[in-house]
């Protein structure tokens, strides 16, 4: 019973290399994971534009609270400040780009109040915002620090700051998602293509003339795509440790990759028999996968926190149980399809 099934799954897999599109998207992903150690430089510049180095900012400071604010702002990184007596002198520098941006700074009724001049949007000016705003960030820290000895209650704590990296960030939180779950959207992607495929060729019905069952068909085609997704993550994992970035559970992150990839194979392959025109199981796919992995972010434990924690080594001792619930939730699907496909009612 299983040497059709493997025939089949082998057929599929040779048949990929005609299509252009799937590998195009494979050749995308291979040189982001082989290239990542130099691509994460410009794309944290993106995610987080405040962490790009080799730039500094000039900023003008004027005001009643230029001195406190002055301060704050030579201790910002990639921040360098100028002070000005007054607001016209402070503006007339940065209206002939003497300074990158100015800060007025005034006290009134015992609180600060600072105004921002930013350059007009462009690249630059969004760097430049986000250190605004790191520095008025840290300059409210200050000033709270420093009247809370004079409050008649104790002000409610600032978020503590955090000392990771942006780099850090990404790489496990956007960077290893994205290489880990793309190729689990183009398995089920490309289920749907090849069993509509069938149909539309009226192949189909000469694969049934030989001794294979509806269930070895469906069962071949699934395996194929469902294949291609842990074996892209295992490559893909491979390449960004070796460029630094390291991964802890990689084991564990195949198996959740391989879990999710037969559910959405699954559900690829049950709209294709269910709608057998191309473009409409598609896009119901393209539809059920957005809303269904949507809404998984809205849970604790979704499929990219998982990841994210799994690599960077902070699990808890339930995260077994999570990762068993994964496999259990794509075998499960799986099996009910078997059992479907004799009841869809396969023209033939």
């Amino acid at each position: 019973m299983g040497e059709p099934r493997l025939t089949i799954a082998r057929r599929e897999l040779q048949t990929l290399r005609s299509e252009k599109t799937i590998v195009l998207a494979l050749l995308i992903q291979l040189f982001i994971a082989a290239f990542s150690s130099f691509l994460v430089v410009g794309l944290v510049s993106l995610y987080d534009p405040g962490s790009v180095e080799g730039y500094e900012t000039t900023v003008g400071v004027t005001g009643d609270a230029q001195a406190d604010l002055l301060q704050v702002v030579d201790e910002q990184t990639a921040m360098a400040g100028v002070g000005y007596d007054s607001q016209s002198a402070a503006r007339a520098a940065f209206e002939q780009e003497e300074v990158d941006a100015v800060l007025l700074a005034d006290r009134r009724a015992g609180r600060v109040f600072v105004t921002a001049l930013a350059p007009e949007g462009s690249v630059r000016t969004t760097v430049i915002v986000v250190q605004l705003r790191e520095a008025l960030s840290t300059f409210e820290r200050v000033e709270r620090q420093q009247r809370s000895d004079h409050l008649s209650s104790t002000p409610i704590d600032l978020p503590p700051r955090t000392g990771s990296t942006p780099y850090y960030g990404f790489s496990y939180t956007v960077l290893l998602p994205l290489l880990c779950f793309l190729p689990v959207f183009i398995s089920g992607s490309i289920a749907v293509d090849s069993v509509t495929e069938e149909f539309e060729r009226g192949t189909l019905e000469l694969l049934r003339v030989a001794p294979v069952s509806t269930v070895d068909i469906v069962d071949g085609k699934v395996w194929a795509a469902a294949a291609l997704a842990p074996a892209q993550a295992g490559l893909w994992l491979a390449l960004l440790a070796f460029n630094g970035t390291a991964v802890r559970h990689p084991a564990a992150i195949l198996i959740v990759v391989a879990a999710l990839a037969l559910l959405v194979v699954t559900l690829g392959a049950t709209l294709a028999l269910l709608a057998p025109d191309r473009r409409a199981a598609q896009f119901l796919y393209a539809v059920g996968v957005l809303v269904a992995f949507g809404g998984t972010t809205l849970l604790p434990a979704n499929p990219i926190n998982t990841v994210a924690r799994l690599a960077v080594g902070s699990v808890g001792p339930t995260y077994p149980l999570l990762v068993a619930g994964y496999v259990a939730l794509g075998v499960g699907a799986y099996v009910l399809l078997r059992r479907a496909v004799p009841r869809i009612g396969i023209a033939g």
